[in-house]
């Protein structure tokens, strides 16, 4: 039996989120699943993500293979950081370090991608430029 970690669609018409949860491969999307192991809401902004890290990873070190939406999920919880830390057979207190690390990382890049969104638009034509050529192309064609 081959088991993924993938999402699972609920919620109402319109108004998606998502269980990740551990399946058999053969299973339909919405259908029987092994374990829930978390919960993805894309509306919110941000997107809110929650995740069972021990359980993520004993799926993950039992053979789980997750879709690429989940693999990126895990990525930016740190799940995926995480486990390639402990198969290097690092002690507990330097995964922690590093964990931290990576934390203060893309806390620093979430703020820069905000100070990004805030910057204006490109300026526009003013209005009045855009009615003025409208009108003559109108008398024009009323001639």
């Amino acid at each position: 039996m081959a088991v993924k970690l993938r999402l699972r669609r609920m919620g109402k018409k319109k108004q998606p989120i998502y269980k990740v949860v551990a399946a058999d491969s053969r299973s339909p999307r919405d259908g029987k699943f092994l374990e829930a192991i978390g919960v993805y809401n894309p509306l919110t902004d941000p997107h809110t993500i929650d995740i069972k890290e021990d359980r993520a990873l004993y799926w993950l070190n039992a053979g789980a293979q997750p879709t690429d939406t989940v693999k990126s999920l895990l990525r930016q919880k740190g799940i995926t950081l995480k486990r390639e830390l402990m198969k290097k057979k690092l002690s507990d207190e330097k995964i922690q370090e590093e964990m931290a690390s990576w934390a203060k990382l893309k806390e620093a890049g979430q703020h820069a991608k905000k100070g990004k969104k805030s910057k204006t638009a490109p300026e526009e034509k003013p209005k009045d430029e855009i009615d003025q050529g409208t009108a003559e192309v109108k008398g024009a064609a009323s001639e």
